[in-house]
């Protein structure tokens, strides 16, 4: 095992880290901006060391200063957690040629899952769902691209191989616009990803965002953690997350999962990752995988007692998995909500002092924050400053405490979307389950 960890995030997810690191006997250390050096893991790390200027560009996403913080440190691995560098291919490449171990999959894997349309390849080939596309990029033939879309059927979507986050897509609902929509998307994503390389898939009308959560060791063992539904997004964001997902069979789940961990022994892959699905009637469709732990994991350890972060530290120590697929029971209800600080209304970011924190509390309740009475949330960085995650026996008593833990969660000094999440659980759509990605943008719109 690991004598030190060098954790390579900031806030709720570097604190998350830390704190099973500290379970683990592990000693930290905890990189920080001049703009971080007041947050609760870097004061609660064995060591801490400043790798730059507010700017990501120049702390969190050097990876000269990472690598340097490592050797100065004599840290064993590196944890990326998610976000910054977790999916950088050559980040993970630089942490093993300098003889340290990055807490996650190979570079390989990496680079394989962030070009999508070799993604698409990979798991036809193991059995994997996808939806109808055009099996590969698109070229400069212009009849060719017009004969594609007409055999998937409007609408199609043109995405960026290199994209994400929402990132480098472009719907088409008819002919007339293909070929400048192609266009158009090749220039951004040359643009946005240094990649002008697209692909063309079905535009399903009413999906939801169903995902697989998978762990897998060095050794070619692989288990899945059943599902999560991630379909409240705005603008391709996730806000709310569950797990179960709602109207999904244990034989369903079983029969995806399977799939998932089928496609992962197949690449070799090892850490946690996620497969990403649109699903409608019933059907699973892959768009992507996510070679990192998600921001939304806490909901598939509340429901399945497996600490996410404590095996991806094992997985990458060359500890085989703790668990078999027999040993992974879905039990109760857990919903996430990702509290940001912003306006609830417009969504500007509002960061600022916190006059006053007072996390909400009782039977089933989790809060994954790095916020205290004191903090100043910085300018420069994503406005999530926190995870309140609701567990109960059933989806109806989770909601039901998740209420209850949103009326009292204080946060004063900053504006948060507290007020939205409180408005969502009581929408009478989503508290009967099963709403598509589109719904919460709908709503807002109203």
């Amino acid at each position: 095992m690991f004598d030190k960890i060098v954790i390579a995030n900031r806030g709720e997810i570097a604190l998350r880290i830390l704190r099973a690191c500290k379970q683990m006997g592990i000693k930290t250390v905890a990189l920080h901006s001049t703009a971080d050096r007041n947050l609760k893991h870097v004061r609660l790390a064995d060591e801490s060391i400043c790798i730059g200027p507010p700017s990501s560009t120049d702390s969190y996403l050097n990876i000269p200063a990472v690598i340097s913080a490592a050797e100065v440190s004599d840290a064993g691995a590196i944890h990326p957690g998610y976000g910054f560098l977790s999916e950088n291919a050559d980040f993970a490449e630089r942490v093993e040629q300098s003889g340290f171990i990055f807490i996650g999959p190979t570079a390989e894997n990496i680079r394989q899952m962030g070009d999508k349309v070799a993604a698409i390849r990979i798991m036809k080939a193991a059995g994997v769902p996808c939806v109808p596309g055009s099996d590969g990029p698109l070229d400069d033939d212009d009849q060719r691209n017009l004969t594609v879309a007409g055999k998937i059927g409007y609408p199609v979507i043109i995405k960026a191989a290199g994209g994400g986050g929402g990132r480098g897509m472009r719907v088409v609902r008819s002919e007339a616009a293909l070929l400048a929509a192609i266009s158009l998307t090749k220039a951004e994503a040359k643009a946005a990803f240094n990649n002008d390389m697209v692909y063309m898939e079905k535009f399903l009308e009413n999906p939801r965002h169903v995902e697989i959560q998978i762990m897998s060791d060095k050794h070619g063992h692989a288990i899945h953690l059943g599902e999560r539904d991630c379909s409240l997004q705005r603008r391709h964001q996730k806000v709310v997350e569950e797990a179960p997902a709602p109207g999904i069979s244990t034989e369903l789940r079983n029969k995806i999962g399977s799939r998932c961990v089928q496609a992962c022994i197949e690449m070799g892959y090892h850490g946690a990752g996620t497969f990403e699905f649109l699903y409608e009637d019933g059907e699973f469709y892959f768009i992507e995988m996510n070679t990192r732990v998600q921001v939304e994991h806490p909901v598939t350890e509340m429901v399945t007692g497996v600490d996410i972060i404590r095996e991806q530290i094992l997985i990458a120590a060359g500890h085989p998995l703790s668990y078999r697929q027999e040993d992974i029971v879905i039990r109760g209800h857990a919903l996430e909500c990702r509290i940001n600080a912003e306006d609830p209304r417009t969504f500007v970011p509002s960061p600022g002092p916190i006059k006053w924190y007072h996390p909400p509390g009782g039977l089933g309740i989790r809060v994954d924050s790095h916020l205290y009475t004191g903090y100043t949330v910085p300018p420069y960085y994503d406005s999530m400053v926190g995870k309140l995650i609701a567990y109960g026996d059933t989806r109806e008593s989770a909601m039901a405490r998740m209420r209850t833990a949103l009326d009292e969660f204080v946060i004063e000094g900053i504006k948060t979307n507290i007020p939205l999440h409180q408005d969502l659980f009581r929408d009478a759509a989503f508290l009967q389950g099963g709403v598509n990605i589109h719904y919460l943008e709908k709503k807002l719109s109203l």
